[in-house]
């Protein structure tokens, strides 16, 4: 039975898989974050394969076999830093050059996020968690998709992104050049600091962590519910932001008039935070009324697995199994 070594590699986590053509799981694992642009391709590699012999020993050893390369028949990897073909390619590069597997397929973790939601392997996907990012397949095959390299190619949001900006208003306001917001009471509050002023000059000399930024955003909503404009401004900008990435990915794939999936993922979409669904809603049918929209009920890794037995020919039986073995565990 040929297998499928399944991984999704994030800015936070990197997860995979070994799945068996049945749809049965063989193994799992969990290692570290996947940043290539930063640690460099070697390195990232470096930690899908230490997460792959976590993930194996076990099985290695009850089955009496060796844990070297290759893993499996197909890797299918889903990658946090793959944005561009060019960058994919030197990623499946690094992973043939490496053996994992017989064959080798790499894509972009948005690709992953959007087979793990949606019902098939077409439609439009939209990611908000550090970052922001979205891709749209169309029932042909066409791929509509974003460089997705942070404001130098026009993104705006994600976690990361509005806990940026309420760090900024929260500076304005409290040294006059902004108007009064919850949110510079909020900052004090989340790092126990007694100005804003303190935790930026925490930034500016490295005694405070920049990714402890991130802790600010489940608050910043908390502050918009509140009444808090600025706060407010800020969830409506990022309503904005995933609607029109997604409205972009329909007209260019021209399925604007067709009824589509719309899989939207990562930890902000995944709170599903009241004010931001009721933002999300109300523009999906204005400018989108055939989009249908569906919070992803499974994690990413269902995803890759999912694309990998596409490519082997699995079947629905198969994909079937995979999916109730993961759904319990988002």
């Amino acid at each position: 039975m040929r297998t499928v070594l399944a991984v999704d590699g994030g800015n936070s986590k990197t997860d995979v898989a070994l799945v068996a053509e049945d749809g049965t799981v063989l193994a799992t694992g969990r290692g570290g974050a996947f940043m290539p642009q930063s640690a460099g391709v070697s390195a990232a590699a470096d930690v899908v394969e230490e997460a792959v012999r976590q993930a194996l020993g076990p099985l290695t050893r009850a089955l009496g076999t060796s844990e070297a390369p290759p893993y499996a028949d197909l890797l299918a990897a889903y990658l946090a830093g793959a944005d561009l073909p060019a960058e994919e390619e030197t990623l499946s590069d690094e992973f043939a050059a490496r053996s994992f597997a017989g064959e080798v397929v790499v894509g972009n973790d948005t690709f992953a996020l959007l087979r793990a939601g949606a019902s098939g392997p077409w439609g439009v996907a939209v990611v908000c968690g550090a970052g922001i990012n979205a891709v749209g397949v169309s029932p042909t095959g066409q791929v509509a998709r974003f460089p997705a390299l942070g404001k130098i190619s026009g993104d705006w949001g994600g976690g990361l992104g509005m806990a940026e900006e309420a760090l900024w208003h929260a500076v304005r306001a409290e040294d006059g050049r902004g108007a009064h917001t919850e949110l510079a009471a909020l900052v004090k509050e989340h790092y126990g600091a007694s100005t804003v002023e303190e935790v930026v000059l925490g930034l500016h000399f490295g005694d405070v962590d920049e990714s402890s930024l991130h802790g600010l955003t489940p608050g910043l909503f908390r502050v918009a519910a509140a009444g808090d404009a600025i706060a407010r401004s800020l969830v409506e900008r990022m309503a904005e932001e995933i609607v029109v990435m997604a409205e972009v990915c329909l007209r260019r794939l021209e399925l604007l008039e067709t009824p589509t999936e719309v899989v939207l993922g990562g930890g902000v979409l995944r709170a599903r935070h009241p004010m931001l669904s009721e933002l999300l809603d109300e523009r999906f049918a204005a400018r989108a009324p055939q989009a249908k929209p569906v919070v992803a009920d499974v994690p990413p890794i269902v995803g890759a697995a999912l694309s990998g037995l596409d490519r082997i020919g699995a079947s629905e039986e198969a994909k079937t199994r995979l999916r109730a073995h993961f759904g319990d565990t988002l």
